[in-house]
C-alpha cells in the first residue's frame, strides 16, 4: 500500500483528493496520513468527505477513516462504474474542487457517467464555475476528454445551495499528450461577470473596472464581458453573491483568472483583481495560467504520450501535484525549469506501463 503524508507541499485537502482520484484510476490502495495536518481544523472536513465517499460510491472502494476530523484515510478502490450520480457537499463547500477529483476518475469509465452536485459553485480559495467551465474544460477538450456542465444555480459563500451537472456521454479511457511550448498571439478577451440576489450594476460595475484595468495594463484587443443578472422576483438563488471570470483567446490556447465578491469588497475591486491576474500571467508570454498549471498534471501523466507546456507561475499547488505524482507512479519522469512563483516550462513523459 503507497503511504502519502498528507503535510507534505501545499498541505491541504489538494493532497487528498488528487491522491485518491489517481489511486481509483490506477487501482492502488492508499494510505494517506497527517491529512490537513497543518491547518487550524486539520483533517478531513465536509467537502472532503464528500470526495472520499463519492469516490468510494465511484469505484467501489473499501474506506477506513471516513470520518469528520479524521487525519488518516485508508482506499483500496476496485472498479470504476459509470451511471448517476448525486452528492451534496453541504452549505459551500467547492463543487469545482470536489468535480475535479471525479472528472479524472470518470474519464475512465467503461459507460457514460452523469455527476450532479450541490454546494458552493463560487467561493473563496477554489475555481470558479465560469473559470472551471471556460477554461479548465477547454484544455481537457485538448487532451481528447468533453465534458458537458450544465449550471442550475449558483451557490455562494456562506449559504451555497449551488448546483451543477457534468456529464460525460464518451468516455475518452485515456488522454492526449498537450504540447503548447508556444502560446500564440491573443486575439481576444472574454469573461462572464454576475451578480445573485443583488443589483444588476454590481455585475456592470465588476465588468467595467475589469475592461479598464486591462486596458490600463497594455492589454489591446476586443474585450467583450456578458453580464449575468436576475429579477428579484425571479431569482432562484438562496443567498447574495458576485463574480467575474476572464479568459484570453490566442492563437494556441486559452488562459484566465478570476475574482469573487464579498462582503465589504467593492465590485470594482473585483473586476480589478481578476483583471490584473490575468494580464499579469498573460505578460509572462507562458501557454497555461497560474492556476492551470497545477490543474492539467493528472492529464498529462496519465496521458499516451509526452507533453510540454509553459506555465504562468510554479505554484505551490502544482509542486506538490508533480511530487505526488512520481510517488504515485514510479517510473513517470517530470522535469521542470523555474522556482516557485516563477514562470516555468513543464515536460511530463508518462510511465510505459500505465
Amino acid at each position: 500500500m503507497i503511504v502519502i503524508d498528507g503535510s507534505f507541499g501545499e498541505g491541504g485537502g489538494q493532497i487528498l483528493r488528487y491522491t485518491l482520484a489517481l489511486a481509483s484510476v490506477l487501482g492502488k490502495p492508499v494510505r494517506i496520513v497527517n491529512i490537513r495536518a497543518k491547518r487550524e481544523n486539520p483533517g478531513l472536513q465536509r467537502q472532503h468527505l464528500t470526495v472520499v465517499k463519492a469516490l468510494a460510491e465511484i469505484t467501489g472502494a473499501r474506506v477506513k477513516g471516513a470520518t469528520l476530523g479524521s487525519t488518516e484515510v485508508e482506499f483500496e478502490p476496485k472498479r470504476i462504474s459509470g451511471g448517476s450520480y448525486f452528492f451534496d457537499i453541504g452549505s459551500a463547500g467547492s463543487i469545482t474542487l470536489v468535480l475535479q477529483s471525479l472528472l479524472l476518475v470518470a474519464a475512465f469509465s467503461e459507460k457514460p457517467v452523469e455527476l450532479r452536485l450541490r454546494g458552493g459553485t463560487d467561493v473563496p480559495w477554489s475555481p470558479t464555475y465560469d473559470y472551471f467551465k471556460n477554461v479548465f474544460l477547454y484544455h481537457l477538450s485538448r487532451v481528447g476528454y468533453e465534458v458537458e456542465l450544465e449550471l442550475i444555480r449558483r451557490g455562494h459563500y456562506p449559504r451555497g445551495g449551488g448546483e451543477v451537472i457534468a456529464r460525460i456521454r464518451d468516455p475518452p479511457r485515456g488522454f492526449k499528450p498537450l504540447n503548447l511550448s508556444e502560446r500564440g498571439v491573443i486575439i481576444a478577451v472574454r469573461g462572464i461577470s454576475h451578480a445573485v440576489r443583488l443589483p444588476r450594476h454590481v455585475a456592470e460595475r465588476q465588468a467595467k473596472a475589469a475592461k479598464e484595468k486591462l486596458t490600463s495594463m497594455g492589454v489591446n484587443v476586443p474585450i467583450e464581458i456578458e453580464i449575468e443578472s436576475y429579477p428579484p422576483d425571479r431569482d432562484p438563488h438562496i443567498g447574495q453573491g458576485s463574480g467575474i471570470a476572464l479568459w484570453a483567446e490566442a492563437s494556441n490556447t486559452r488562459i484566465g483568472a478570476d475574482s469573487i465578491g464579498a462582503r465589504d469588497k467593492r465590485a470594482e475591486d473585483v473586476g480589478i483583481e481578476a483583471a490584473s491576474r490575468l494580464a499579469n500571467d498573460m505578460l509572462t508570454g507562458a501557454s497555461l495560467d497560474t492556476h492551470m498549471s497545477d490543474m492539467i498534471i493528472p492529464y498529462l501523466l496519465l496521458s499516451d504520450g509526452p507533453s510540454e507546456v509553459t506555465c504562468a507561475s510554479l505554484t505551490l499547488h502544482a509542486y506538490t501535484m508533480i511530487e505526488i505524482s512520481k510517488k504515485m507512479v514510479e517510473d513517470v519522469m517530470i522535469e521542470y525549469d523555474g522556482s516557485l512563483n516563477k514562470p516555468f516550462r513543464l515536460k511530463v513523459f508518462p510511465s510505459k506501463h500505465l
